[in-house]
């Protein structure tokens, strides 16, 4: 994880996301028949079918999900397993190479001297320590370009999943990691003078002001940052939008729009979320949507998108996340005071309130965020369950939710292993979840 995404980690906690969304259209079927044509021309093909398909599924729900899931080529299942298991590789390289940046930083006394500069331009110790900050956190980003790049483009063209060009890219690279050097150096400078403050216990007001911070950015970050890289404008009026209305309204979620945004800009991902907090949270979709999902797919995801806001699986998950950044920095404390002893003479830094050893707190923050990602998941993965089967209770649509998540195959591997699902899975398997809508469709004698 290089030193910027640590910086937003905790804000991306809380980005409920399900890959599915509405469309604009009258009829069902025309839907679905546009839905499969855009696939097929991204060469994601799923065998398409029919309500007299369905209607003629068994009742019993894993014998229906495994006649779903076997819609899926098997080239198709091939490719979508080899993007998502590339994931994995791809965390891990994030992971070393911020430890190695941090390594070479703080070896020869480097850190030291860049904080001796640091101070003498800044003139002051709130100023000294985000310039020093800033620094860093610029360094390892230009170190840490090629591979992102190779993550966030190459890797997703030849995926053919990009609809960015090199430049527009570059561009959106170089205005969020603006954004994320202007935000880390006041955090961390924020964080430095707090660790002079508060002493040995800096560790838990720490975890605090972690918590307070993340708050923030989840409320404000739809409003002001969101905006930066994608238009919203509310959803066209017509019969889809006033059945997600209605759905709305017959929970007491109050709300009055539903807003769409111009993800095909940057990918060929269908996606919709609820973000924000206290008056900022939103139900939004990407346009993508608009091609690719029939009404009752559409409905199904409203539904599960909807059942976050009824459940407060923000405010639920801010507070568990709190337990786990007090662990963090608790860790952090500890591990920090034995490799400030052990490394004194090489990196020149001995006390823990020292700027110049933001680079070891950062890889160790990161070590912590990597070994704890089943942690994390398993808080997502959770809550993703708990809305799937609130919003199948609520739309009445299990095929419509069945659908949806055969689309997502396109980047999500369909049917991991127990332990794979568990550590690495944020939603639950494309398997479980049919499952899901398959057990409510069972047990409400649903055609």
């Amino acid at each position: 994880m290089t030193s910027r995404r640590w910086v937003a980690a905790a804000a991306l906690a809380f980005a409920f996301s399900l890959h599915v969304g509405p469309a604009q259209a009258a009829d069902a079927e025309s839907q679905a028949a546009k839905a499969d044509a855009t696939a097929q021309a991204s060469g994601f093909k799923i065998r398409p079918v029919d309500d007299a398909w369905r209607a003629a599924l068994p009742r019993n729900a894993e014998a229906a999900t495994q006649a779903y899931l076997d819609r899926l080529p098997a080239d198709v299942q091939a490719k979508s397993a080899a993007y998502w298991e590339g994931g994995y590789w791809m965390q891990l390289w994030n992971l070393l190479l911020g430890l190695v940046l941090a390594a070479v930083f703080l070896a020869g006394r480097r850190a030291a001297r860049v904080r001796d500069w640091a101070a003498r331009v800044g003139r002051g110790p709130l100023r000294r320590d985000m310039l020093f900050a800033g620094t860093y956190l610029a360094l390892s980003e230009l170190i840490s370009l090629p591979l992102t790049f190779y993550q966030g483009w190459w890797r997703e063209q030849a995926y053919g999943m990009s609809t960015q060009t090199v430049p527009a890219w570059v561009g959106e690279w170089l205005m969020s990691t603006a954004i994320s050097l202007v935000i880390g150096a006041l955090v961390l400078g924020g964080l430095y003078a707090l660790i002079r403050r508060a002493g040995a216990r800096w560790w838990i007001w720490g975890a605090v002001g972690g918590m307070g911070l993340t708050t923030l950015l989840v409320a404000l970050s739809p409003v002001f940052i969101e905006p930066l890289f994608n238009t919203y404008k509310p959803v066209e009026d017509g019969p889809l939008k006033r059945a997600v209305l209605q759905m709305a309204h017959a929970v007491s979620v109050p709300v009055d729009n539903v807003y769409v945004f111009d993800a095909s800009r940057q990918t060929t991902r269908i996606s919709a979320n609820v973000s924000g907090l206290f008056g900022t949270a939103a139900v939004r979709l990407n346009d993508n949507l608009l091609r690719r999902t029939s009404e009752p797919e559409v409905r199904a995801v409203m539904g599960h998108e909807l059942g976050h806001y009824v459940m407060n699986h923000i405010p639920k998950t801010l507070l568990m996340l709190t337990l786990v950044l007090l662990v963090g920095f608790y860790l952090a404390q500890a591990a920090m005071s034995w490799l400030l002893v052990r490394f004194a003479a090489a990196t020149g830094i001995r006390q823990v309130d020292d700027v110049a050893g933001l680079p070891m707190l950062l890889a160790v923050f990161s070590l912590f965020f990597t070994l704890t990602t089943p942690v994390n998941n398993t808080i997502t993965r959770v809550q993703e369950t708990e809305a799937d089967r609130f919003g199948l209770a609520l739309s009445r649509e299990p095929h419509g939710f069945a659908e949806a998540q055969l689309r997502l195959v396109e980047y999500r591997k369909a049917d991991p292993g127990r332990l794979e699902e568990f550590v690495f899975f944020h939603h639950p398997s494309t398997r479980q979840r049919i499952l899901d809508a398959m057990r409510y469709r069972e047990a409400m004698n649903l055609p």
